[in-house]
């Protein structure tokens, strides 16, 4: 899929770019030569199956990427707010204008839903899974974001049970399974599940069982999110391997193919070896060809033709993983950053030219070339006025829906009275300051509307972190059932007098004390701390160490989800 921007120079993605760009174009090719190049087309699929050619490609740079992008998040509820707003935006602004175009009679749907019901095939369709689910797509494109839906799934299943650095195995384990179907003669009906349960049923059953498997795996409690993650690992597995339109063992090997990518970036970043990675490809490429030379022709292509498309993209994208640290062509680079535009903007052009103009009997270059003239300007268009807007709105909800893992502190003490705590919680994090002599002879006036109590308190505090800073020992705790040692406080003229000279509020502060000891109180209470409105102009800055530490009732469950 597209990254967020075209590099003005070298880039650490660039060469994923340009592959995506090149994915692209080959796409769009092998379905504009249906209408421009049709003789053309008639003798080159059955050599190279120029539409397998670039989907391969595209599933290799989505197994690289999509990984890596829940890894350096740490959190599964992001990632898919990152999915839903950079997949869904663009697939609602073309499937919209497809529907209205039927309706006026433009373009005419190719999609044949048989007995299905409308509120079916868009059930189907919301979950991106239709594809899975026995139901007909809308355009013929969004077949493959069944399998992207469903690669998903098992990514996040993976990163719950920490299993999610296994991508070498679990790529090599699904090309073996897939090997193993071909040669045991594993023929399902296509597809299987939905002829056995019916499609209704099953679209409704698998649509709440998705639902439940993102809100769950997206929950902060350990329980919830492993059962969503397998929950929708499980639900993948079963769609792609017994419902899916193409064989049992190209499923299996499309999700191959798209682990075997995040093996390539885990080698790439030091994570494992790139022994490991390369005997994973090797394993990978030879299941992959042996189960589509065991399985012969099929209906829409031949062996050969799928076995040299597949590769010819194992080794493109290997010459750009080769050519990653030179400079890219920016043109091929901003290709790749409109390529999902391309992908899915270029069918509902077809379908209005098909529509009004028909398709050519002869071969066109020129027609083909104008085709692309018209369609790459209105994916940039579509780019800025649908994806670009979509992602920026997914990153900031993301932002918004993060729990920090700690929570800012304000030095209001305002706001620490309106926050009521709990005895069975720790106290927020505090810092003392040395008061200035200002602030101090504020705290002794007896005109002031502090209580003689607060006063001596706050005396009291300051006491406990000079004497902390002095002793080096800073926040140690004050001993239950004693008052802190009487201490002195500069005048505003600089020189220091003792509390001794304040009978009173030694008096009120020791009886304070003992109120708090009998209480089983020991921390220190922000609530007589007076509140300053300017900052300090000498001493240093002294944090309690006994409260550095946030509350144990409020730390989350989100760390468990980092990658390490």
């Amino acid at each position: 899929m597209p990254s967020s921007g075209a590099p003005a120079g070298p880039s650490r993605l660039g060469w994923l770019d340009a592959l995506r760009g090149i994915a692209a174009l080959v796409v769009v090719f092998d379905h504009s030569s249906y209408t421009f190049l049709a003789e053309f087309r008639r003798e080159l699929i059955p050599e190279f199956n120029t539409g397998r050619y670039g989907i391969m490609l595209f599933f290799l740079v989505s197994g690289y990427i999509i990984p890596a992008s829940l890894e350096r998040r740490g959190c599964i509820r992001t990632f898919w707010i990152g999915r839903v707003f950079r997949m869904y935006p663009m697939w609602a602004a073309v499937v919209i204008p497809v529907l209205a175009l039927n309706l006026v009679g433009i373009a005419e749907l190719r999609a044949d839903f048989g007995q299905q019901n409308a509120a079916t095939a868009a059930v189907a369709h919301v979950t991106l899974l239709q594809e899975l689910l026995g139901t007909p797509s809308l355009l013929l494109v969004l077949w493959t974001l069944s399998y992207e839906m469903a690669f998903y799934l098992l990514v996040v299943a993976l990163f719950t049970v920490r299993l999610h650095r296994r991508s070498a195995e679990v790529a090599v384990t699904l090309a073996v399974l897939a090997a193993v179907s071909v040669t045991a003669g594993v023929v399902l009906p296509v597809p299987a599940l939905s002829g056995a349960v019916g499609t209704g049923p099953l679209v409704m059953l698998a649509s709440m069982a998705m639902v439940v498997a993102i809100c769950c795996a997206s929950s902060s409690s350990a329980a919830p999110r492993v059962f969503g993650g397998v929950l929708g690992g499980v639900l993948a597995l079963v769609l792609v391997a017994f419902n899916g339109t193409v064989p049992m063992w190209e499923g299996l090997v499309i999700l191959a193919v798209m682990f075997l990518g995040t093996a390539v970036h885990r080698a790439e970043h030091g994570r494992t070896t790139w022994r490991r990675a390369a005997c994973t490809a090797i394993l990978v490429v030879v299941c992959a060809v042996g189960s589509a030379y065991w399985y012969g022709d099929g209906a829409q292509a031949t062996r050969r033709a799928w076995i040299l498309a597949f590769l010819l993209a194992a080794l493109t994208f290997g010459v750009g993983l080769a050519v990653r640290h030179r400079r890219i062509p920016r043109w091929l680079t901003g290709l790749g950053t409109i390529s999902y535009s391309i992908y899915l903007v270029h069918p509902v052009l077809l379908a209005v030219v098909h529509g009004t103009l028909g398709r050519w009997r002869r071969d066109d270059l020129v027609l083909e070339a104008a085709f692309y003239a018209v369609l790459l300007p209105l994916c940039v268009l579509t780019y800025r006025c649908v994806e670009a807007p979509g992602q920026a709105w997914g990153r900031k909800l993301a932002r918004h829906v993060q729990a920090p893992s700690r929570a800012p502190l304000s030095d209001s003490s305002d706001e620490r009275r309106k926050s009521p705590r709990s005895t069975s919680q720790r106290p927020q994090p505090i810092e003392v300051r040395p008061l200035s002599p200002t602030a101090a002879a504020t705290v002794r006036s007896p005109s002031s509307a502090v209580s003689p109590c607060r006063a001596a308190f706050g005396v009291a505090a300051f006491g406990v972190a000079a004497f902390g800073v002095a002793a080096g020992e800073v926040g140690a705790a004050v001993p239950r059932g004693r008052a802190p040692p009487p201490r002195a406080v500069l005048e505003s003229s600089g020189s220091a007098r003792s509390e001794g000279e304040h009978p009173e509020e030694q008096h009120g502060h020791r009886a304070h004390c003992e109120h708090r000891a009998q209480h089983g109180e020991q921390q220190v209470d922000r609530r007589h701390v007076p509140a300053l409105d300017h900052k300090p102009v000498w001493g240093p800055r002294v944090v309690l160490d006994d409260d550095v530490r946030p509350h144990a009732e409020g730390a989350t469950d989100d760390a468990a989800t980092e990658s390490g």
